[in-house]
């Protein structure tokens, strides 16, 4: 472990612990990996972020911005919460203080679940504040993330986006599942023809820099314009 930088998510200061009194802060560092080419792209993104993004990228399947907080915490509070259980258990201890949920541990293998909370983590935190938004993919991970979605949240959609001509082509992504008559249509547009917030379904450090640069040359604001939930 190399402690180079550390970061906190303190008491009251968004998402986190506002009814925490026992915990002053959350408290995580850089790393290096040994071997150092072992899961490149996760070492690099827990490296980089900034302190504003380790509340705007909470979104996302890399799980926690905040690694490894044990290594920080108080013996005392340790002792409290419990060590680990790698028994194949789930401790619920933990999970919840003061009424407020923090973290709900999952076993191997529930991949589905972890999606639902998520999404309902988005909803819940994120979404309100937007009156309407964009998904940015018109993939595979875009049209999962628009089915999840709660009806309301669905009718906060008005578009999707993407760099693939083939799908802007098409013009729409049709929700055949939908209850609704008509099904609704959503319109696929250019990223550039798309208007933002965008909620991004692209994953990070993946095509070269290309979709870095595209999302750069928007000159948008992560947290007010978009959030990545790749």
């Amino acid at each position: 472990m190399e402690q180079v930088q550390t970061g906190g998510l303190r008491t009251g200061s968004g998402f986190l612990t506002s009814t925490l009194h026992v915990i002053q802060e959350i408290i995580g560092c850089r790393v290096r990996r040994d071997p150092p080419n072992s899961t490149e792209r996760y070492t690099r993104w827990i490296n980089q972020l900034t302190p504003e993004q380790l509340l705007t990228q909470v979104f996302t399947s890399n799980g926690p911005t905040v690694i490894m907080p044990t290594w920080f915490c108080s013996r005392a509070w340790f002792s409290h919460v419990g060590p680990f259980n790698e028994g194949g258990q789930v401790r619920a201890e933990g999970e919840r203080k003061m009424g407020q949920t923090l973290c709900v541990p999952l076993l191997p293998g529930q991949r589905t679940t972890i999606w639902t909370h998520r999404v309902r983590f988005l909803e819940e935190q994120a979404l309100p504040r937007w009156a309407a938004f964009t998904i940015w993919n018109a993939g595979k991970q875009g049209r999962r993330l628009y089915r999840s979605l709660t009806a309301g949240s669905q009718r906060k959609v008005v578009a999707f986006c993407d760099v693939d001509e083939n799908k802007i082509r098409k013009g729409f992504y049709c929700h055949e599942d939908s209850q609704e008559r008509p099904k609704p249509r959503i319109p696929i547009l250019h990223f550039r023809a798309a208007r933002p917030p965008f909620v991004i379904c692209v994953k990070l450090d993946l095509t070269g820099g290309a979709f870095e640069d595209n999302l750069r040359s928007l000159h948008l604001q992560e947290g007010q314009d978009f959030l990545h939930f790749s």
